[in-house]
């Protein structure tokens, strides 16, 4: 099997988890970082590949297979569309753009291109999400009625040190993390149609909010609420609760989305299913189990998947349009936390 080519653009937090899973992987190799800033370079040396100061100048200096762009969300759709030029294929992080005209131009660039465009909502790659899905599909729970989701966290104040941009508009938990929340709903639950919010930048007093409350309304008819913080010191994330990624601390009791149907309920991450078993009703006793999931990583799952992509032996999971679908909603929870108002959803 041919190794895939890959650089990486943007030597951040998640640049470096790029770095390292392509390293260890068996199906590419890390060829080049794209980076203009000095801590670029001696991970560069320490990896033993060049850095460059752009996309522009890499593509100028040799081939690559493939780029994987974790660089500053504002600048995703620039250099998306730089690859596109080059007809590289792209794996973006997520957000694919902060703008939804960013994102259709970027997509518009990639199919005009006819390059691969996958976007990083890695956690469609998560077998656990997989699960989730799979159940409420084969109706398991019947018709959706209710949804409740939670991604309280603190995050440290080094996080903020090492990213400024974090703390202006674009860096908030609405667009960084959120985002992961609303794909991960839209991918079990079905498309949202219309968002309500309110926000609060109290507690730390920067230019982005720091904690949400959002209602949701899919289009199944089931409602959804959903509280958001990454300034609380508590383990409802996704991240504290699946145990996928090793950075985080792990607390394997707790939840973080409770999905409710007519028929029964799905705890996730820790998979305890409860079905109605004769009559519905809240005096009788639910059947309860654990479903069985093997764990794994998501984020290797997807760069295994991109290589894949690269070879023209898959399709991208996540393609530009459906992450831009994701975009759409998420940045409808902003403009519905700034106005009061019910935003709707559709394209």
């Amino acid at each position: 099997m041919n190794r895939i080519n890959i650089a990486v653009a943007g030597a951040g937090l998640i640049g470096r988890r790029h770095i390292e899973l392509i390293r260890r992987s068996d199906s590419c190799e890390l060829v080049a970082i794209v980076d203009p800033a000095p801590a670029a370079a001696v991970l560069a040396r320490d990896c033993a590949v060049p850095v460059y100061q752009s996309l522009a100048e890499l593509f100028a200096g040799r081939r690559t297979d493939a780029v994987i762009v974790a660089t500053p969300n504002s600048l995703h759709a620039q250099n998306g569309i730089e690859c596109a030029r080059h007809g590289v294929p792209v794996l973006i992080e997520k957000p694919i753009a902060d703008s939804l005209a960013d994102a259709e131009q970027l997509i518009v660039a990639a199919e005009r291109a006819s390059i691969a465009l996958l976007v990083g909502h890695h956690r469609r790659h998560s077998p656990i999400l997989a699960k989730a899905r799979e159940i409420v599909q084969q109706g398991r729970l019947g018709r959706l009625v209710a949804v409740v989701g939670s991604a309280l966290f603190y995050k440290p104040d080094s996080y903020f040190a090492e990213g400024p941009w974090r703390r202006e508009p674009g860096g908030g938990p609405i667009l960084i993390n959120m985002i992961h929340e609303i794909d991960d709903l839209r991918s079990i639950c079905g498309e949202i149609d219309a968002v309500q919010a309110l926000a609060s930048s109290a507690t730390r007093g920067f230019a982005v909010e720091d904690t949400v409350t959002i209602g949701l309304r899919f289009g199944n008819g089931a409602l959804g609420s959903f509280v958001l913080s990454d300034t609380a010191a508590a383990a409802r994330s996704w991240e504290q609760t699946s145990g996928e990624n090793a950075s985080y601390a792990r607390y394997p009791d707790e939840d973080c989305y409770l999905i409710s149907g007519v028929d029964g309920s799905l705890a996730v991450p820790t998979m305890r299913l409860r079905t109605v078993v004769a009559e519905r009703s809240w005096s009788q006793p639910m059947r309860e189990e654990i479903v069985a999931v093997e764990r794994a990583d998501p984020l290797h799952l997807q760069l295994e998947h991109f290589c894949a992509v690269v070879r023209g032996e898959a399709s991208p999971l996540v393609e530009g349009r459906d992450a831009l679908q994701t975009v759409r909603v998420t940045l409808a929870i902003a403009e519905a936390a700034r106005t009061g108002h019910m935003v709707a959803t559709t394209p």
